[in-house]
């Protein structure tokens, strides 16, 4: 393994959903032959309580020894999920998100935790991981458990959102290398909404011509996966071309995936706030891991 090789970076926290997170890292991390390092940051009360402190505690200190405990720890989950990838550890000393940001710039792939919906003992708010995947430097894969506590699935398809614009090309791209390193099929799901265009006309004299939009979204598909079976000929490919929106059409594939793919439009901090509809609702809802591809 080169010690150059961009690593898989997973942010971790200790709970049960970052655990899971790093056992899926580490076997990306195998498949793609890179080092796995696992990333802690301190928390915000560590770093903005109050001052003075109303006892004589080193708050921030014991927030790094917890740290380093939360590391070793990832770390021995990391071991017995993948006993031969190469493990680094990082404490940072930033808030999580601006700390995985500027770990991206060096990473592979980013991994996110994310554990159902609660209150407390969350590694990252849901804006942040919004914010992080359109932003980050590298692809970011949310994983969050399949079922209850289940771990992620590892059989089914990869399963790649193919639309028109450029940012398809690159989601397109990973999901085949995904699906070759799994020995998995792939399933590319064009979904075209004209829900809109019915709403225009349903008052005018005018009806769509839903057979042929139809071919053309076929066609389109076609266009957009050209020379990928070549490239890629151990990938068995299913195309869907479906109406309905993209988000819920995906949602149906994921509830037998192993993956799903798609690409970003995010461009800035605030765009990446208002990341599209369709990766919010992924990140949101989807039961198995997520890759949000960035352009370039």
């Amino acid at each position: 393994m080169s010690n150059s090789a961009n690593p898989v970076v997973v942010g971790v926290d200790g709970s049960e959903a970052s655990l899971g997170a790093v056992r899926w890292a580490a076997a990306e991390a195998r498949r793609r032959n890179v080092p796995l390092k696992l990333v802690h940051a301190l928390d915000e009360a560590s770093l903005g309580y109050p001052q003075p402190m109303p006892v004589h505690v080193d708050l921030a200190g014991l927030a790094r020894q917890r740290g380093h405990r939360i590391l070793h720890a990832a770390s021995d989950v990391a071991r017995d999920t993948e006993s031969d990838v190469d493990i680094r550890r990082s404490l940072r000393e930033e808030r999580p998100g601006a700390a995985l940001l500027d770990e991206s710039r060096a990473a592979s792939t980013l991994v996110l935790g994310t554990p159902p919906v609660r209150f407390l003992g969350r590694f990252l708010a849901r804006s942040v991981t919004i914010a992080l995947a359109a932003n980050a430097d590298c692809p970011v894969a949310v994983v969050r458990p399949h079922a209850a506590d289940d771990e992620p699935p590892v059989e089914g398809p990869v399963v790649v959102g193919v639309d028109a614009s450029p940012t398809s090309d690159e989601a397109i791209a990973a999901a085949f290398d995904a699906a070759s390193r799994r020995g998995a099929a792939l399933v590319a799901v064009h979904a075209w909404d004209d829900s809109y265009l019915g709403a225009l006309f349903e008052d005018t004299r005018w009806t769509l011509d839903r057979p042929a939009i139809e071919e053309r979204e076929r066609e389109l598909l076609a266009e957009r996966l050209a020379g990928w079976q070549e490239k890629y000929p151990d990938v068995a490919v299913e195309r869907i071309v479906v109406r309905g929106a993209p988000a819920d059409r995906l949602l149906d594939q994921a509830v037998h995936a192993q993956l799903i793919v798609v690409g970003s439009r995010g461009r800035g901090w605030f765009a990446g706030m208002v990341l599209g509809s369709t990766s919010q609702s992924l990140i949101t809802f989807a039961l198995c891991p997520l890759l949000i591809v960035r352009p370039g």
